[in-house]
């Protein structure tokens, strides 16, 4: 009998032990970080309801953005006097309803947001990838080429650019691209040059892998934590320079609800109407300033130098 019970216990599968998955056990500590930062916790929030209203704007704004009410131009938001309860924030040059202006205007602020960084995310790390690893006359041409792009001043590239271009919203994006892409490509080529001569790059060279397996596989999504940083950076300037750019009439046109050409069109009411300047600047200011929070809860996050105990 003692013999048929260790014989049955011999037989038993072993026991799992309850380990944590290692992906959640990264997530939890990225939170950990992340969240130890009260500021950017409060910019996520922000952003998250940023995201909220850019989706559901045709559901949350209370008028059409191109709707013009000829009875109610220029009316104050509702806690002035001669306030309608119909538009809270007031109403535009043309009777046209600021809220839902704005409402719809994040729209606009999010995809240039997204267009721009992905563009130059995408080009900047494909050459910052080719002078890192090559290095040699490969690192001299892009980077120099990189150098002369970043000797001029951002907005000013970018004006010449649309001037080159034309006027409008997507010839505006692709100018903001190509004057943020250097900041990527130098961030990257710095990572790929101190990841090249490491281990893991080398045994991988020695099995047998291609340059491009090496770039791309290997390399680059061990170079990814100071790329994200930087990409939510670049997401802020990006609305930043497309409202610039809308407020000196390159950007996108009128009547499109962008929060910089709303500026635009508002100016010379900046004394008789004070609210048709002051709500689109004030979209602008949170929205930078919640992306830029939530960048540095990421760098926080991201980097080991900074984590703190």
């Amino acid at each position: 009998m003692t013999e048929t019970a260790t014989t049955s216990a011999a037989k038993a599968p072993p026991t799992k032990t309850n380990q944590p998955n290692p992906r959640w056990a990264g997530l939890a500590e990225f939170w950990h970080y992340f969240s130890m930062n009260k500021g950017a916790v409060l910019g996520l929030v922000v952003f998250i309801l940023l995201v909220l209203v850019a989706i559901f704007a045709p559901l949350i704004a209370p008028h059409s953005p191109d709707q013009q009410y000829r009875d109610a131009i220029l009316v104050p938001p509702v806690w002035q006097d001669g306030g309608n309860p119909a538009f809270l924030l007031g109403t535009d040059p043309v009777g046209r309803d600021i809220l839902s202006r704005l409402i719809h205007g994040a729209r606009y602020s999010l995809f240039i947001g997204f267009f721009v960084v992905t563009g130059a995310l995408v080009v900047g790390v494909t050459l910052g990838v080719l002078a890192g690893y090559f290095r040699g006359w490969v690192d001299v041409v892009i980077m120099r080429v990189m150098d002369i792009i970043l000797a001029f001043p951002s907005l000013l590239l970018a004006l010449v650019l649309v001037a080159i271009l034309g006027p409008g919203l997507f010839n505006a994006m692709i100018a903001i691209a190509l004057v943020l892409q250097p900041h990527f490509a130098r961030l990257t080529r710095a990572a790929v040059m101190a990841e090249s001569n490491r281990e893991y790059v080398t045994a991988s060279r020695v099995s047998g892998a291609g340059h491009f397996r090496l770039m791309m596989r290997t390399i680059l999504p061990n170079c990814l934590a100071p790329l994200i940083v930087q990409a939510t950076l670049s997401f802020s300037n990006a609305i930043l320079e497309a409202a610039a750019l809308g407020f000196l009439g390159m950007g996108a046109q009128p009547p499109t609800p962008e929060w910089g050409t709303m500026l635009a069109s508002a100016r010379e009411f900046i004394m008789r109407a004070p609210w048709v300047v002051t709500f689109p600047g004030l979209a602008i200011l949170i929205t930078v300033l919640a992306i830029n929070l939530v960048g540095d809860g990421l760098r926080d996050a991201l980097d080991p130098k900074l984590k703190r105990s």
